[in-house]
This record gives structure tokens, C-alpha cells and sequence, in this order.
């Protein structure tokens, strides 16, 4: 106990609260505006999908690194995306690359349902504790090569890409519904794994006759890679 009776715990615990309620109040200044998307982002806690030190970092506008070489984004980004993707509550919604869990999470406050998948068996494993621990029962995980989509589940509203692939991914693209929108990073001249500023994030809608693409902004992802990793 401390001088004033409270734990340790609820000192932490409080401490996280007001870095959340900071962090919120940020990206509305960065020009985040869609208020379900910030309640989602309030809503969710950040700090359950970090491990270790980091979790005093977990409402810091900053990525960390988690398991098997990865990151969970910026908080910004999770917002800008999500935002750009636009998710009605009766949607479907296809992620690719669950990584930590977070991004599939704020997703799921918005959504019907949401199908992730992830090619570390080990990071879905942890990835699905969570789901279970905070009570997403909204969400749907396998592990597979991201890049395939989920055809099996297909056509869907919206589909979100989690790490760089080096041109525009088709086969995503046409598992989206007529009208619906997908928000990937690719990177620029198609040179995967580049220096820091060589890929930008681009939001496709796809229409009867076609798709339009639009660029939003630079970012800095880890490459989307084909197959199913092999872990030790």
C-alpha cells in the first residue's frame, strides 16, 4: 500500500486510464474525427496486448515491438486506418495479419463480425487468450498466408491489411463486396522491405466495373510475406 492506501495495482491501473484518456484526446487533435472509432479505441485496452515493460508504454503514440519479430502500430495509425475503412456495425470485415490482436479488437466495437488471420501460429495462439480473456466473442481467427484472404468466407465489406505487400494484393481486392473498401500499405515501385518512407498507405473501393485507389499517406509496416511461417 502506498501513504494515500492505495495499491500499487490501482495506482498502475489509474495511471494507465489517464494515458488512455490522454491518448484519445491526441488523435482527436491529429484530426481524428469519427467518434465511434475514438470510443473504440477508449474501449479497448491497449495495455493487454503488450507484454512486459512495455505495458507502461501501451498508450504511447508509438508502435512496439511484440512476439516473433513483430509490432503492434502506432495507435494513430490503428485510428486513421480504421477510420479510412469506414465499418458499419453490420459488416463483415476481413484483417490480414492479427499480430497482437489490437487492431482485429478496436474492429470488433464497430462490426458484425471480424476474420483474422495470421501466419505465426504463435502469435494467434496469444492473440485468441485475449479475445477469450476480454470477451470478443465477435471475432473469428486461423492461422494461413494472409495473402490468399479467406475465400471461404468471401465476399467481405471491408478488408484492412496489417503489413506492406508490394503492389496492390488482387486477390484480396476480389474478395471485397461491390461497394466495399479495403486499406493496405504497398510499397512504393513495388520495392518490398525498402528504407523508412518507401511505402504508403492506399485505400481501394471496388465498383462494377472496376476499382478506384486512393494514396493517404506514408507509412512504415512490416512486409507481408506468403505462406505459413515456421516457428522453432
Amino acid at each position: 500500500m502506498t501513504a494515500g492506501g492505495k495499491s500499487e495495482g490501482s495506482e498502475a491501473a489509474e495511471e494507465l486510464e489517464a494515458d488512455k484518456i490522454r491518448l484519445v484526446m491526441a488523435l482527436r487533435r491529429q484530426g481524428i474525427r469519427d467518434g465511434r472509432v475514438l470510443s473504440a479505441i477508449e474501449r479497448v485496452p491497449r495495455e493487454a496486448f503488450v507484454t512486459g515493460s512495455f505495458v507502461e508504454q501501451a498508450y504511447d503514440d508509438h508502435a512496439l515491438p511484440i512476439e516473433c519479430g513483430q509490432t503492434i502500430s502506432q495507435p494513430y495509425v490503428v485510428a486513421y486506418m480504421t477510420e479510412k475503412l469506414e465499418v458499419g456495425e453490420r459488416m463483415k470485415v476481413l484483417e490480414v495479419g492479427t499480430g497482437s490482436g489490437y487492431q482485429a479488437a478496436v474492429l470488433a466495437q464497430l462490426c458484425r463480425r471480424v476474420y483474422t488471420i495470421e501466419r505465426y501460429r504463435t502469435l494467434l495462439n496469444d492473440a485468441f487468450k485475449r479475445f477469450e480473456i476480454l470477451g470478443f466473442h465477435n471475432i473469428t481467427a486461423q492461422v494461413g498466408d494472409g495473402g490468399k484472404g479467406w475465400p471461404e468466407q468471401a465476399p467481405f465489406d471491408r478488408i484492412i491489411v496489417t503489413a506492406a505487400a508490394p503492389e496492390i494484393p488482387l486477390e484480396l481486392a476480389n474478395q471485397l463486396k461491390v461497394g466495399g473498401i479495403m486499406v493496405v500499405p504497398v510499397d512504393v515501385d513495388g520495392e518490398q522491405g525498402g528504407q523508412m518512407g518507401s511505402q504508403k498507405l492506399v485505400r481501394l473501393t471496388r465498383h462494377e466495373d472496376g476499382a478506384n485507389v486512393e494514396e493517404l499517406l506514408p507509412v512504415r509496416f512490416v512486409p507481408l510475406v506468403e505462406g505459413v511461417a515456421r516457428e522453432s
